[in-house]
């Protein structure tokens, strides 16, 4: 756990970056750390492994206070992944990976061997091991940039906007490899972004900030979108938090109809799109979200969803006025 007790920061010339902080982030959890241009959000991290020093105030990571402790130890047990990776550019993608366990005290063989692997649970292919950071896309970079974080084993990740210099495609996919990696990792990170989106899909726990480093509201996503604490958060979560908070509902319990004669399936089964020659425009299973439904429904031509079972066959349908009754009890027992 890594405990904010009452932490200021304030700047040479009287500014005020981090106004009495205090905020507990969950072992093995990620928070994220959310809020407009100046609102402390990086300063805050930063001290976490004491590349800023607070003015007032302790900093602690499992009772422990940073500031007891030797720089270079600590930041040995801190991964540090920032926006545009800082890769070594004279050496290899291989290396730049091995150079801490090296610095560890493994062996050259040993901390490649351990590179290797973690390159490959980032999802690079092991021919990206002799490329240099200069003939890689800006998504693989950042992979890079992940793995050499990991490359000790930290209990401790800090992440400063580790995502915004990709364009939105590559984004998404690293997205889903965080995801998938802090499944099976289960870190302790803490991430900086000024991005209310990648906050809510990323964070267990977001932190939002606002101007002058004042703590404006913490919780977890769907808190945040459901339970706004006040109109500045109303505001910055977006006037359409109520759609979004739909991405943590369930489509297993919508009534689903039989499918309709003008539904045109293949031989297996799969819908193939409507008699009129138009697009289902997607599907939906019993594991995906409201949220989804409610944009196919949306955005379907005649404003239908369409359930698949796990092997793609058509087994229902939700037309959007069905949709509409559902999620109008389902706000009622809110």
């Amino acid at each position: 756990m890594i405990t904010f007790d009452d932490v200021v920061k304030v700047y040479p010339g009287g500014s005020t970056a981090v106004d009495h902080l205090s905020l507990e982030l969950p072992t093995g959890k990620t928070t994220v750390f959310v809020g407009p241009s100046g609102c402390g959000k990086t300063t805050s991290l930063r001290m976490i492994n004491r590349m800023i020093q607070p003015t007032s105030g302790r900093i602690l990571i499992d009772g422990k206070d940073v500031a007891g402790q030797d720089e270079a130890e600590l930041r040995r047990g801190i991964g540090y992944v920032i926006q545009h990776a800082g890769l070594f550019p004279h050496r290899t993608v291989l290396d730049n990976v091995a150079t801490v366990p090296m610095l560890l005290g493994k062996s050259r063989r040993e901390a490649r061997a351990v590179a290797a692997e973690l390159l490959e649970r980032v999802g690079l292919a092991t021919e990206f091991a002799s490329r240099y950071p200069a003939q890689l896309s800006g998504g693989q970079q950042q992979r890079v940039g992940v793995a050499r974080a990991l490359a000790a084993d930290p209990p401790v990740m800090l992440m400063d906007e580790p995502f915004s210099a990709v364009d939105p495609v590559v984004r998404e996919g690293l997205h889903r490899e965080f995801l998938r990696l802090q499944k099976d990792l289960g870190k302790t990170i803490a991430m900086v972004t000024h991005d209310i989106d990648e906050a809510i899909k990323l964070g267990d726990v977001v932190v939002i900030f606002r101007q002058g480093g004042h703590l404006a509201q913490v919780g977890t996503p769907q808190e945040l979108l459901e339970h706004p604490a006040d109109e500045f958060v109303a505001e910055f979560v977006g006037r359409d938090r109520g759609v979004r908070s739909l991405s943590f509902d369930s489509a297993a319990d919508l009534p689903v109809r039989p499918l309709p004669a003008d539904l045109v399936l293949d031989d297996a089964g799969r819908p193939a799109g409507w008699s009129t020659g138009e697009s289902t425009g997607g599907t939906f299973t019993v594991a995906d979200s409201l949220r989804l439904v409610t944009d196919l429904a949306i955005s379907s031509p005649v404003g239908i969803a369409v359930r698949v079972d796990d092997h793609g066959k058509a087994d229902g349908v939700v037309p959007h006025h069905d949709l509409v009754d559902h999620l109008a009890a389902r706000r009622g027992r809110k």
